[in-house]
């Protein structure tokens, strides 16, 4: 491997001019495509397999006419003094409702006096908003139009507000990317001391990611990849893009040190470090493409476009990058070598940071990871209070009109209204053709009646029977809000196989409350088989980078560890509100249910990209001869500046997104930037030393029997340096250093 990827350097770098402009055109032609491209099909919401899809479907079905899947707004009038029922209120009410039959994609608005959609007191009352598209495919005018009828129609004497999916804003670009580009851009700047060796791995990251944007934008429509897939490829393929390059350019300025010529030190930071990148990026696209096991359209799309864009990211550090160093010439110097410290006692350099911690930790490895692992126990330990949930209009600020519609809702009718319930009943005999109006009518007012004696249910509406006269609907209103215990309780319930049987019917419960309870499940279970997949397959491709059993297995439970902390902050601050002021967490709440598979699979990706930068070089060392704790030390020495870079990078890009006004995007990158840090400085940069001291040799070490099945991938560039030396002794007429010393440790 290593051989191969240094030709490929050597030969971007002497071709750089026709390397960079075959990028360029690579660029201009995704560019053309996805200008040309139609637009992005909406996001496919849907939950193959799940009780809610399934009466989704039903419902499309049996009731075209409610347009299940459609865009919804829920408007909501509260009289400051007197009721809604006065004349004046009234009045203003049945102009607004007509105001907004007139809007735009809108079908059908309810008349809150028509369907007593009004509150015991008189206070309040609501009018519900059909469209005839998906919040997906709603236009902007008809968002505006609503917004513009329910402002116009707000007075003094009378509040409007509204709530639902028609009301959410499309999400705009931000300021995220911007601002996790600016602090990594001094972050290189910091590490390499150079403007242009700093600018060289941003230009590389945004063209990157460049590249793959337009590439998802012109395959959406035959791929039917929704609008917001790019939205994970974008962060993640920033922060691998930044970080791949990184690694490259620092090792090419480390050979210059030491003495090789451009065209050699190109070759060689490619044939090393740029093997690193490729097992490193194998690592994240398995991580990435294994979100397909989850059975979530959405989850998959996302997963695979990111991996692709971690695809491109790796091509361009193995190509372009060496190009790019070829062009800047001698602009680009060796690294700069250590300063003696005023302190330094001995006649070299004093060591750096690096060194002196490594050298900290293998004096002292047993109190080290005692220390470190006790330290993400803690942070994990709120994880085991995790509770799972999809955001709703309660999650919001209260400054947004949806958190005032929800809570105006709430006071006047009670919690439940926020989140009824849809029951679809089916007689038994319905899927033969054999079923009648009578049977199923009667079917559904048998369960009406037993569900509306419940203690945990507010009201129960009259049964619609379907125009085929074969299934019935109804509203059940729970006593409790939404995201509550309690209604998730009642979901269960209803859907209890007893209770069909007593009414002699089949029933399917849907609704916002019910899909959160089924998608919650869906993730459950997909979490074992998609952690067995993606641990077990990085560990194969581990052994086969390391040839150790002890290494990947160590990196695997550093993993864990790292996950664990990661959700344990984001449960402290997002659920439990801790430091909720600081972060601009308004509204805790449950964690978005996506959460903690998403972060398995994105953390785990980019924890191995560690993994492999810092444990390569210690390999390295130990392969070319020095001893167990020696190599971890020199290890530290070549990586520990870069990776401590490539961790600060990362976890901007991330954190930036706390910045962003949808909760989602901030706990998302709230947890990636929390779990990224913890792994990088705790797990990788302590835990990881501390345990190779203790396990010395034999970390390195294969048995004999998966020794001889394992191919030598040689990462570390054992063959790249031994053909340095061989061309060197020739040319001076001196045996290859180490030629007679028989093979190299670890081999």
């Amino acid at each position: 491997m290593a051989t191969f990827l240094s030709r490929l350097g050597r030969f971007s770098f002497r071709r750089r001019r026709l390397v960079a402009l075959l990028w360029v055109a690579l660029l201009v032609g995704a560019g053309v495509l996805a200008g040309r491209a139609p637009a992005a099909p909406p996001n496919d919401f849907s939950m193959p397999g799940t009780e809610a899809q399934q009466a989704y479907d039903l419902l499309e079905e049996s009731f075209p006419e409610l347009n299940a899947d459609g865009a919804t707004a829920r408007v909501v009038f509260r009289a400051e003094e007197g009721r809604v029922t006065d004349p004046e209120a009234r009045t203003a009410i049945g102009e607004t409702v007509r105001a907004l039959g007139d809007g735009p994609e809108v079908e059908r608005v309810t008349d809150p006096f028509a369907t007593r959609s009004v509150s015991e007191d008189g206070s309040t009352a609501y009018a519900q908003v059909s469209y005839g598209v998906s919040a997906a495919e709603l236009e902007e005018d008809s968002r505006s139009a609503l917004q513009e009828t329910v402002d116009k129609a707000a007075s003094p004497d009378l509040s409007v507000e509204a709530g639902g999916n028609a009301v959410e804003a499309r999400a705009a670009g931000h300021s995220s990317e911007a601002v996790g580009l600016a602090v990594a851009a001094v972050v290189l700047v910091v590490t390499f001391g150079s403007l242009l060796a700093a600018g060289l791995p941003l230009l590389t990251a945004v063209l990157g990611v460049g590249i793959g944007a337009l590439t998802i934008k012109a395959l959406a429509a035959p791929l039917g990849l929704g609008a917001t897939t790019t939205s994970l490829a974008v962060m993640i393929g920033l922060a691998v893009g930044i970080d791949y390059a990184l690694f490259v350019v620092s090792r090419y300025r480390a050979e210059l040190a030491h003495g090789r010529d451009r065209t050699e030190a190109a070759g060689h930071a490619v044939g090393t470090a740029g093997s690193a990148v490729v097992f490193a990026g194998l690592t994240v696209v398995i991580a990435l493409a294994g979100l397909s096991v989850v059975g979530i359209p959405m989850l998959t799309q996302m997963g695979l476009a990111a991996a692709g864009t971690v695809v491109v990211a790796v091509l361009i550090a193995v190509t372009l990058v060496p190009a790019l160093l070829g062009l800047c010439g001698r602009r680009i110097g060796p690294a700069a070598r250590p300063r003696r410290g005023k302190r330094a006692t001995g006649p070299g350099p004093r060591p750096g940071m690096g060194v002196r911690w490594a050298r900290f930790v293998v004096r002292r490895p047993v109190a080290v990871l005692l220390g470190g692992t006790a330290l993400l126990g803690v942070v994990a330990l709120p994880a085991a209070s995790l509770e799972m949930g999809l955001p709703g209009d309660d999650s919001k600020p209260v400054s947004t009109t949806q958190r005032r519609a929800y809570d105006l809702i709430a006071d006047g009718f009670g919690p439940g209204y926020n989140g009824p319930l849809t029951v679809v009943v089916q007689a038994d005999d319905a899927g033969d053709g054999a079923g009648d109006d009578g049977s199923v009518v009667q079917a559904a007012k048998d369960l009406a009646g037993r569900i509306d004696g419940r203690e945990d249910v507010s009201a129960v509406g009259p049964p619609r029977l379907s125009a085929s006269g074969d299934t019935a609907v109804l509203n059940v209103v729970p006593d409790a809000s939404p995201s509550s215990t309690e209604t998730a309780d009642l979901v269960h319930e209803l859907r209890d196989p007893e209770l069909a049987r007593a009414g002699d019917a089949r029933v399917l419960v849907t609704g916002t409350t019910a899909m959160n309870a089924d998608v919650s499940q869906k993730l459950s279970d997909a979490l074992l088989p998609y952690l067995a997949l993606v641990v077990g397959l990085a560990f194969l491709l581990l052994i086969a980078v390391f040839r150790s059993l002890a290494v990947p297995l160590k990196a695997a439970l550093g993993f864990l560890l790292s996950v664990l902390a990661g959700l344990g902050a984001v449960v402290a601050v997002f659920q439990w509100g801790w430091l909720g002021s600081v972060l601009g967490v308004t509204e805790p709440g449950p964690i978005v249910s996506i959460m903690p598979i998403f972060m398995v699979g994105v953390v785990f990706g980019l924890a191995m990209d560690y993994e492999v930068f810092l444990v390569t070089r210690m390999r390295e060392a130990y392969v070319h001869g020095q001893s167990p704790k020696e190599s971890v030390v020199s290890g530290f020495e070549h990586s520990a500046r870069v990776v401590t870079a490539a961790a600060v990078v990362m976890v901007s890009v991330f954190a930036a997104f706390l910045g962003s006004e949808e909760q989602i995007l901030k706990t998302i990158g709230f947890g990636l930037a929390a779990a990224v840090l913890l792994d990088a400085f705790v797990v990788r940069m302590t835990l990881v030393p501390a345990v190779l001291a203790l396990l010395g040799r034999s970390a390195w070490r294969l048995p004999r029997w998966l020794d001889r099945l394992v191919p030598d991938l040689d990462v570390e560039g054992e063959r790249l340096t031994r053909a340095a030396d061989g061309g060197a002794a020739e040319a001076s007429g001196d045996e290859p250093v180490g030629a007679a010393a028989g093979p190299l440790p670890g081999k």
